[in-house]
């Protein structure tokens, strides 16, 4: 498959999950939760494998135990969502002014020019409010984020179609120089 053609297709499925994320927030939100406990059900298998893997007693009750926290993570979230999705939201909360913070003292490092301090400062800025957000209305928060998530991937959707687009000139330019020299 060529560049232009993987570029068209991640772009237009890209646009189609933006189109859902923003039309059905709700659903995504549901998507997130249950990919969450299936990942965290899946890795309570693995932990519980793993634990009889090892010769050693400790590291198998420490696999055990890893196993059945992932376990019952993956089984809570499949029962109670809701909790599950602002416990998630509340997560990317905590991310976000961590990461905020840390942008923020990158901006002010040594050696760097102006313009990276002033994108690491707006960084910065934007992260923290972003956590200061969604820790005040993480109800809201989730489906806020899906929804940003949805247009985001439709910017980024459009953004691959128009890259395919030039990739595909790029290519029937080359070929015909190539055409023409020869």
């Amino acid at each position: 498959m060529s560049l232009s053609a993987s570029l068209r297709w991640r772009g237009l499925l890209a646009i189609v999950i933006g189109v859902v994320s923003v039309a059905w927030p709700n659903i995504t939100v549901g998507a997130l939760v249950f990919l969450f406990a299936v990942f965290a059900i899946t890795a309570g298998f693995s932990d519980g494998a793993r634990a009889f893997a090892s010769d050693r007693p400790g590291p198998v009750f420490g696999w055990l135990l890893l196993a059945v926290v992932s376990i019952a993570a993956g089984v809570l979230a499949l029962v109670w969502p809701g909790p599950t999705a602002l416990v998630l939201t509340v997560w990317i909360a905590a991310w976000a002014l961590v990461t905020g913070v840390i942008e923020g003292v990158l901006a002010f490092g040594h050696g760097e020019t102006a313009g990276e301090r002033a994108t690491w400062a707006l960084g910065a800025l934007v992260s923290i409010a972003l956590g200061i957000v969604l820790v005040l209305r993480p109800d809201i928060g989730a489906l806020s984020l899906a929804t940003v998530f949805g247009l985001f991937s439709i910017v980024y959707g459009i953004s691959s179609l128009v890259l395919a687009t030039r990739a595909r000139e790029a290519r029937a330019a080359a070929q015909q120089l190539i055409d023409t020299t020869a």
